[in-house]
C-alpha cells in the first residue's frame, strides 16, 4: 500500500470583461484588476526559472507546446505595449499563501497547498472573494461598475478557461494505473461537479438545445495529453510536481469545472481524493475501460435523462451513474471510517447519486448544473422563451458573476436558497491566513513578516534579499512545517 498525501489545489482562471468598451483589452483589464488588489502580499516577484511545463508523465520532454506558440504570439502583441513581461504577469504572493495573477487574458488565482478538502474549499471561496474585492476597487477608480469578473470557463465565443484541480500522489504509483483508474470517474464525475452550460460550443454538437452537465465537455479532445489550451485531456500528463521529483506526482486535472457551490466543489474534489486514494491502497478498481472516453465525455454532459449509457471495450454497456456507483461501493468497501471528511464524502456522494436517479430537483440548492436546470425552467416558463433564446446564454455567463448586486448564485445566497457549507468566519480566515500544517504556511508567513525583504518567490521556496534560502520543496507534512525555519 502507497502512502497517500493529502496535498491539494485549485487553479481558477477567471472571465473578465469592460461594459463600458466596445474592445476592452483583457490583458490591460486584468493588468489593472490586480494592481487593485489591496491584500497583503509580494508583488512581481515570482521565480519563473523554477516552472518546467516541458516534461511528460509518460517519460519524456517534449521540445514545444501549443502554448508556446500562442505564448509567442501573444509576446509578438505584447511587444507593442509598454510593459515588461513581468509587469503584464502582476504576479501576486497573498499573505494566505496564494498565488493571484495575470495569465494573460484572464486574472487567475490559485489556492494555496491544503491539506485537507475543507481547507481547500474555504480557500477556493476566499479567491472568490478576493477577486471580487479586486473588481470593486477597479470599479471605483473608473466610477461605476464596467469591469465584471465571472468564475465560470467559456465565453461563448469558443473559447474555454481552466478551472484546474491539483493533488499530490506517490510517484510510485503506476501513471498506467492513475489513468486506467481515473478515466472512466472523470468521465462520469460531472454527473455532480459539472457546472452547466446552455447549449453547445463543440464543432460536432452546435446544434445542441438545452442545458448540458458540464462547460468544458465541449472541449476535450483527447485521454491523455500534456496540452491545456488546445487538445485538452482527461487526464493532462504534464509531470511539474512543485515537489520532490523523486517522490511525488501532482496530478493536474484541467477537465473540471468552475463551481460556484462550494457543496459542488467538495464533492467534486473529495470524490476524486477518495479514487486517488483507492488506487494508492492497491485495492481491486471497478473493472471498466470505456471504448470511447472521448465521445463519452461530451455524451455524458449532453445526455436529457442525466445517465448516459456508455459502451465499455468488452462490448457491454453501462450507464454513467452505474460507474460512479461502481466506485463509490468500493470505496465505502475499503475507505470508510478513516476519518470525518471522507466520510462525509462517502454520504454526501451516496445521497446525491441517489437523488439523482430517484429524485433529482432535491439537486436544485447544492449542484450547479441543477441550480441552473430549476433557475432558467422557471424562467423560460413565465417570459415564455425556449432554450434556444440567446437570452439563457447571458443568464448562465450572470449565473457565474462574481457581483453580489448582479450574480445570480449570490443572489441565491442572499436568499439563502442555495446549500451552504462553509462559515463567514471559515471564509474570512482563508482569506487572510494560510492553512496550517502545510508549506503555504511558511510562504504565507514569509509574505506577512518579511515581505518587504523577498527577492523570489515560488512554490517550491523563497529567496531573499540578504541570500537566505528557504526550501519548501520537501516539506509536505506537519512534521516538515516544524522543522523548516525561516530567516530574512
Amino acid at each position: 500500500m502507497n502512502e497517500f498525501v493529502p496535498l491539494l489545489g485549485l487553479e481558477t482562471e477567471y472571465g473578465i470583461i469592460r461594459e463600458d468598451l466596445e474592445d476592452s483589452d483583457p490583458v490591460e483589464e486584468s493588468m489593472k484588476l490586480l494592481k487593485s488588489c489591496a491584500k497583503k502580499s509580494v508583488f512581481g516577484k515570482w521565480a519563473y526559472s523554477q516552472e518546467n511545463s516541458h516534461q511528460d508523465m509518460r517519460g519524456f520532454k517534449v521540445r514545444s507546446l501549443a502554448q508556446d506558440e500562442e505564448e509567442d504570439a501573444f509576446c509578438a502583441e505584447d511587444r507593442k505595449r509598454p510593459y515588461s513581461y513581468l509587469e503584464m504577469k502582476c504576479d501576486r504572493v497573498l499573505a494566505n499563501g496564494a498565488r493571484y495573477y495575470n495569465d494573460h487574458t484572464h486574472p487567475e488565482y490559485s489556492t494555496p497547498e491544503c491539506n485537507s478538502l475543507f481547507s481547500l474549499v474555504a480557500h477556493d471561496v476566499a479567491g472568490e472573494r478576493v477577486v471580487a474585492e479586486s473588481a470593486k476597487i477597479r470599479n471605483q477608480e473608473l466610477g461605476g461598475k464596467a469591469v465584471q469578473v465571472f468564475k465560470n470557463n467559456t465565453d461563448y465565443s469558443g473559447h474555454s478557461y481552466g478551472t484546474h484541480d491539483n493533488y499530490l500522489v506517490p510517484r510510485d504509483i503506476p501513471f498506467d494505473l492513475l489513468v486506467k483508474g481515473l478515466v472512466p470517474f472523470m468521465v462520469t464525475r460531472q454527473l455532480y461537479a459539472g457546472a452547466g452550460k446552455v447549449g453547445s460550443e463543440n464543432s460536432g454538437a452546435k446544434s445542441y438545445k438545452g442545458l448540458q452537465l458540464a462547460q468544458r465537455s465541449d472541449f476535450i479532445e483527447n485521454v491523455l495529453s500534456i496540452e491545456t489550451m488546445t487538445r485538452r485531456p482527461i487526464i493532462n500528463t504534464r509531470d511539474e510536481p512543485h515537489a520532490s521529483r523523486n517522490r511525488y506526482r501532482r496530478l493536474h486535472l484541467i477537465m473540471g469545472d468552475a463551481n460556484m457551490s462550494a457543496y459542488a466543489t467538495a464533492l467534486k474534489v473529495g470524490s476524486t481524493m477518495l479514487v486517488l486514494n483507492l488506487i494508492a491502497s492497491g485495492a481491486k478498481l471497478p473493472d471498466i475501460e470505456l471504448n470511447n472516453p472521448v465521445e463519452d465525455s461530451l455524451k455524458v454532459s449532453h445526455e436529457r435523462n442525466r445517465n448516459a449509457i456508455l459502451k465499455k471495450k468488452s462490448g457491454d454497456s453501462i450507464t454513467a451513474q452505474e460507474i460512479q456507483e461502481a466506485y463509490l461501493e468500493a470505496i465505502e468497501k475499503n475507505l470508510s471510517g478513516r476519518d470525518k471528511e471522507s466520510d462525509w464524502v462517502i454520504q454526501e456522494w451516496k445521497r446525491t447519486l441517489n437523488e439523482l436517479k430517484h429524485s433529482p430537483e432535491k439537486l436544485s440548492d447544492r449542484i450547479d448544473w441543477a441550480i441552473k436546470e430549476k433557475l432558467f425552467s422557471d424562467f423560460i416558463e413565465s417570459e415564455n422563451l425556449d432554450w434556444d433564446d440567446p437570452m439563457l446564454q447571458s443568464l448562465d455567463l450572470e449565473y457565474h458573476n462574481l457581483d453580489p448586486d448582479r450574480g445570480l448564485y449570490r443572489g441565491l445566497e442572499q436568499e439563502e436558497e442555495v446549500y451552504s457549507l462553509l462559515t463567514e468566519k471559515e471564509i474570512s480566515q482563508a482569506i487572510d491566513f494560510p492553512p496550517e500544517g502545510t508549506r503555504a504556511k511558511i510562504r504565507g508567513d514569509a509574505v506577512s513578516r518579511e515581505g518587504e525583504k523577498i527577492k523570489s518567490i515560488h512554490w517550491t521556496g523563497v529567496e531573499f534579499e540578504n541570500g537566505d534560502v528557504v526550501d519548501l520543496t520537501n516539506v509536505i507534512s506537519q512534521e516538515d512545517v516544524e522543522k523548516t525555519h525561516v530567516t530574512g
